[in-house]
C-alpha cells in the first residue's frame, strides 16, 4: 500500500496544531512565488456567464459569477448536480467559453495560462494510459513541453515522492488501487510545477475508508506546497474538511448563493469532524444548499 504524501524537498513543515490561515509555502514564499492579478487575486470573475445553444432552447449553465480566490486559498465549489460547478472549473482552465463577462487567472486571460501551464488539473477519473507505466503517465506532460530526460526523471521521481507513489514508478495503473491511481493522476498535474490546482470530485468514486485517507494527504499536499485549490465536491463534510472557503452554487443556472469561511486550523484531522467549529461550518453550508435547491 503506497504511504503517505510526504515533505517536499524544501523541508517546509505544516504549521503547528490550531494555527489557522494560508499554509507555510504560500506564507513564506513572498509576492514573486506565484504571478497574481493587479488585485491580487489568483482567479478572478465578473459577471460570468455561460449559455450553451442547443436544438431546441439555450442551457444557461452560468449567470452573472463574482469570485476571488486568493494564491494560497482551497476553495471547495459544492451545490447540486447540473450546477454549473464543473463548468466554471472547466472556464478557469479554458476549456469552455464564457458568453459574458471577464476572468482571469493568475493575471492572465484562461488561454494565456494554459499556454503557460499556469494551472494543473485533475479529472474526476485518473484517466492514466494503461499501456505507460505510473512513471512514464507522469513524465507524459514533460515529454510533450521537451523537458531534457535527465530533469523529466528527476521531477518524476519528486512528485511520485510528494503523493506518497515512490516504489511504484515501474507499475501500471492496472496495478494500483483506485486511490494510488488518483494519486498519481496528482502527481502528473503537479510535474511542471503549476501555480494552480483544478480538481473535478477527484474521490467522488472511492470508498469511505480510501476517500478519507486522500483527503488527509490532499491537505498535507497543499500545505507542504502553497498551490491555490480549487475543488468540487457533492460532498459537505469534504468541503469543510479540506477548504479555507466554501462556494456555494445554487442549481441551474449556476450563480453564487454563499461564501463561507472555514478557520479550522490548516493541518486537519479526521477528528476535527466531530468538533462544535466543524459542525457549525458544515452547518453553514447545509443551509446555503438549502436556499437554492429543495431536499424534498
Amino acid at each position: 500500500m503506497a504511504g503517505p504524501m510526504t515533505l517536499d524537498t524544501t523541508g517546509n513543515k505544516a504549521p503547528p496544531a490550531g494555527q489557522a490561515g494560508t499554509p507555510m509555502a504560500a506564507r513564506a514564499a513572498g509576492p514573486d512565488a506565484a504571478r497574481t492579478g493587479s488585485d491580487g487575486a489568483a482567479v478572478s470573475a465578473r459577471r460570468l456567464s455561460l449559455v450553451y445553444q442547443t436544438a431546441d432552447q439555450p442551457v444557461h449553465a452560468l449567470q452573472d459569477v463574482d469570485i476571488d480566490i486568493r494564491p494560497g486559498d482551497f476553495v471547495s465549489l459544492i451545490g447540486p448536480s447540473g450546477c454549473g460547478k464543473t463548468t466554471l472549473l472547466r472556464v478557469i482552465a479554458d476549456l469552455e467559453q464564457p458568453t459574458g463577462g471577464s476572468i482571469t487567472v493568475a493575471g492572465r486571460t484562461p488561454d494565456e495560462a494554459r499556454r503557460d501551464r499556469a494551472y494543473g488539473y485533475v479529472f474526476q477519473a485518473p484517466a492514466l494510459m494503461p499501456w505507460r507505466t505510473v512513471e512514464r503517465n507522469v513524465m507524459l506532460p514533460l515529454e510533450l513541453a521537451r523537458r531534457p530526460k535527465a530533469e523529466r526523471q528527476a521531477i518524476v521521481r519528486e512528485k511520485l515522492a510528494l503523493v506518497g507513489l515512490d516504489g511504484f514508478a515501474r507499475k501500471y495503473p492496472w496495478q494500483l488501487s483506485g486511490g494510488m491511481q488518483q494519486r498519481a493522476s496528482i502527481a502528473r498535474a503537479l510535474s511542471f510545477a503549476p501555480e494552480l490546482l483544478l480538481m473535478d470530485e477527484p474521490f467522488g468514486a472511492l470508498d469511505e475508508i480510501t476517500r478519507d485517507h486522500l483527503n488527509l494527504a490532499l491537505n498535507a499536499l497543499w500545505r507542504q506546497t502553497g498551490l491555490t485549490c480549487v475543488f468540487v465536491t457533492h460532498s459537505i463534510a469534504e468541503a469543510v474538511f479540506l477548504s479555507t472557503r466554501i462556494i456555494v452554487m445554487s442549481p441551474r443556472p449556476g450563480k453564487i448563493l454563499e461564501e463561507i469561511t472555514c478557520d479550522l486550523p490548516a493541518e486537519r484531522t479526521l477528528e476535527m469532524r466531530e468538533s462544535a467549529e466543524f459542525q457549525r461550518v458544515a452547518a453553514l453550508v447545509r443551509a446555503g444548499l438549502a436556499k437554492g435547491h429543495s431536499y424534498d
